[in-house]
């Protein structure tokens, strides 16, 4: 496992109005939190990104963004630090891919591309494919992509395909493979090679231009400790009333790597027909998931467009848990998706998919498109979407992992990731004098410094005033 190296980045902004009793206490935190983050800045190798929107990662040299940009293929902004690979036609020539990694290949119409996974025996092995089809070809409802994976001896691991959808909409569409240790299986079980196949699932209705791909890898290693291997079998399966509220603005990304980074609440933006917005929420082992979007009315309500809203949860590894889609007739229309069970590590021995793909605690993402034939009938738009994401549940502990996953925490959900999503909501006291320390940090515009001497000078009043 050791050639599978990890590179991971996260990014997050959030806001603070400090008042109250426990000002000193809260600039104090502020200033030591501030310093730290200075000092970090300084060591050799540290690189630091200019505050943002939400959700929005600073654009690098071309060379460093890997190839195009965002809208270059049906809106997806790939990941800045993707890596060229070529995919080969036969497992001989098939290149490695390194867990923690991301990568940028491309997929033709015909055939299947291979690429190569070194595997321990240790660990859990996850690789997802994204394919972006260019905007202007039609697909049909089963066309898509399929990702298999295999032992060197030809052995399935893994077969999982995604579609276009009724819709037939041109969009992003993401499968995942895995590798899973199981001490009852006869298969797959080895340390060694494999290999990662990835093809079209109708190729010959499928467009002719070669199709885009976004490509990642990732371990999860085994518990400490045996737990259950059994499913839960019945969970709170009553929906909730969504967020109430005037929703706050929060445009969505246009791409996994650089999706919106929210909590639970309302959340507003636009969206045109045939774009896909990408938002990530940090859901904790124990939560649980729930989502609804709206599309706005419009002018013209006369038409209808097949599947035009879709609303879909993908997991810490890009998997698809589950998803929902509506047609639209010109007025306001609400799709959301069914009620998940809890995130839980027992998830993966279930039968059934969607709960399957609930195994770990990590950054969900929530995928919204909108089907390009809404512009047929209802013009190009863009459209009002409100976003309503509630999580409940009672967060709780997860497995005591024997190592580290790769990339690293990417299956836990820590301090830092709930402050940074915004209405995830903070605790009491010391805890929330901690959350909004960290939030003012976050904040574009205050110097380091600054904040340093502001927080140094109040608290020291504070001292003098206690004595």
């Amino acid at each position: 496992m050791g050639r599978w190296c990890t590179a991971r980045r996260r990014a997050g902004t959030g806001r603070a109005r400090p008042t109250g009793p426990g000002l000193p206490t809260v600039f104090a935190r502020t200033a030591v939190v501030a310093a730290v983050l200075a000092t970090t800045t300084a060591l050799p190798g540290a690189t630091a990104r200019a505050a943002g929107p939400a959700g929005a990662l600073a654009a690098g040299p071309a060379s460093a963004r890997g190839a195009g940009s965002a809208g270059e293929r049906a809106g997806y902004d790939f990941a800045d630090d993707a890596i060229r690979i070529a995919g080969a036609s036969t497992v001989t020539g098939a290149e490695t891919l390194a867990a923690g990694s991301t990568y940028r290949s491309s997929l033709p119409r015909n055939g299947t591309l291979y690429y190569r996974l070194e595997l321990d025996a240790a660990s859990d092995a996850y690789v997802s494919v994204t394919a972006v089809p260019g905007s202007d070809g039609e697909v049909t409802a089963v066309d898509g992509i399929r990702v298999s994976v295999r032992d060197a001896d030809g052995g399935s691991c893994s077969v999982h395909s995604a579609t276009f959808g009724a819709a037939h909409s041109p969009r992003p569409v993401t499968a995942w493979g895995l590798r899973e240790i199981d001490p009852g299986a006869n298969r797959c079980q080895d340390p060694g090679t494999y290999y990662v196949g990835v093809e079209r699932t109708r190729p010959q209705d499928s467009p002719p231009d070669d199709w885009d791909l976004e490509i990642t890898g990732a371990t999860e290693p085994r518990p400490r400790q045996a737990g259950a291997t059994k499913a839960p079998e019945t969970w709170d399966s009553a929906s909730p009333e969504p967020p109430a509220g005037e929703p706050e603005r929060r445009p969505g990304g246009a791409g996994f790597a650089h999706a919106a980074r929210v909590g639970q609440g309302a959340w507003s933006a636009d969206i045109r027909p045939g774009q896909t917005l990408y938002y990530k929420v940090p859901v904790d082992w124990g939560r649980q998931v729930y989502a609804t979007a709206e599309l706005a009315g419009s002018p013209d309500a006369s038409g209808y467009a097949t599947g035009a809203l879709r609303l879909a949860l993908h997991n810490p590894v890009r998997a698809e848990v589950d998803d929902a889609a509506k047609g639209y007739t010109g007025r306001r229309t609400t799709v959301g998706l069914a009620p998940l069970p809890p995130v839980a590590y027992p998830n993966r021995y279930a039968t059934a998919a969607h709960v399957g793909a609930l195994r770990f605690a990590g950054d969900y993402y929530v995928v919204v498109h909108l089907a390009a034939q809404v512009a047929d009938d209802f013009g190009p738009g863009p459209f009002g979407l409100t976003l309503r994401l509630r999580l409940g549940g009672t967060a709780g502990n997860g497995p005591e992992y024997a190592g580290e996953s790769r990339p690293k925490g990417l299956f836990e959900v820590s301090a830092q990731d709930r402050v940074a999503a915004p209405g995830s909501g903070g605790g009491s006291g010391a805890a929330a004098d901690d959350d909004v320390a960290m939030r003012a940090v976050a904040v574009g515009g205050i110097g380091t410094g600054s904040l340093l001497l502001l927080g140094l000078a109040v608290w020291t009043a504070a001292a003098r005033r206690r004595t």
